[in-house]
């Protein structure tokens, strides 16, 4: 049963100082030092794929709990494997509901990426289901979080963060409110169906676009994130296209996933070896995230 959204009970900025009891979000340091957060993506359900992906100097690994070929009883163990590895994680839940976000953050999640958040009555609902009250409606019940983060209580309203998928061309004409929603900590931009909303169809999915109207569109997500003082997030498929977004005013981005990484390596070997010994052609790497 969905529940009713605390529409205005969110402050406009949660403070980030913190009682040495308390469970901290390491990326507000990262962010408070300048400094830009490089996310990874994982897609796999497998403890080793994210052990392994946890030991390449991320700041940040999202499981992805929407698209991804898992579902809860795979993102337990992988956030089980994550605990004390360096990254911090988040999950991009299913969809924008309460049952999802509590349970992603019961398990352990420090962050949630919320697809398909089209205005601000959505992003209200969002936000208010990541924090306990008075803050919010989150559920108390840290099944996992409590062993992770032993001080994770209440305290654990500081240190989530929340980050609302804009990727619609309804999300971007209502971007402003959205962006001003209280209890919200980012914008994250999923290029793909962005490129697909905003162009009526006209364009394919794919990262790191080029076209002017969407280049347009995620300079736009960024300023507004900027406008009010929270964070910007751009998925991108290379590191030089992630470095220009730097420049643009996003502060995390996202470079590639445990599914591409793993058939773009592939596919290269193999390419090599095919073109070294005449014997055939390779596969192709995967545009999902």
């Amino acid at each position: 049963m969905m529940l009713a959204a605390t529409t205005g009970a969110l402050p406009q900025k949660i403070s980030k100082r913190f009682r040495e009891d308390e469970v901290k979000n390491p990326l507000n340091d990262v962010w408070a030092a300048g400094r830009p957060v490089l996310n990874g993506w994982l897609s796999i359900g497998s403890p080793f794929t994210a052990e392994i992906m946890a030991s390449q100097g991320f700041d940040s690994l999202t499981i992805d709990g929407q698209h991804g070929a898992l579902d809860y009883s795979a993102l337990l163990p992988m956030l089980q494997a994550l605990r004390g590895r360096g990254p911090v994680v988040f999950a991009r839940v299913p969809w924008r509901d309460p049952t999802w976000v509590m349970k992603f953050l019961d398990a352990g999640a420090l962050g949630i990426i919320c697809p398909m958040v089209n205005n601000r009555a959505q992003a209200e609902e969002f936000a208010s289901y990541m924090r306990y009250p008075p803050l919010g409606q989150r559920s108390y019940g840290p099944t996992r979080a409590a062993y992770a983060y032993p001080s994770y209580g209440t305290t654990a309203n500081e240190a989530v963060l929340a980050f609302a998928m804009i990727e619609t061309a309804e999300a971007m004409h209502n971007l402003d409110e959205i962006a001003a929603t209280p209890g919200l900590d980012g914008l994250y931009v999923g290029p793909a169906d962005l490129s697909i909303g905003i162009s009526n169809g006209r364009l394919a999915p794919g990262f790191d676009r080029r076209e002017p109207e969407v280049m347009d569109a995620q300079k736009r997500i960024a300023e507004a994130a900027r406008a009010n003082g929270i964070h910007a997030a751009l998925h991108c498929g290379s590191a030089e296209y992630a470095a220009e977004a730097l420049g643009w005013g996003y502060d995390m981005v996202t470079v590639g996933g445990d599914s591409r990484f793993l058939a773009e390596a592939a596919g290269a070997t193999v390419t090599r070896f095919r073109t070294l010994t005449d014997t055939g052609r390779a596969g192709t790497a995967s545009e999902g995230y």
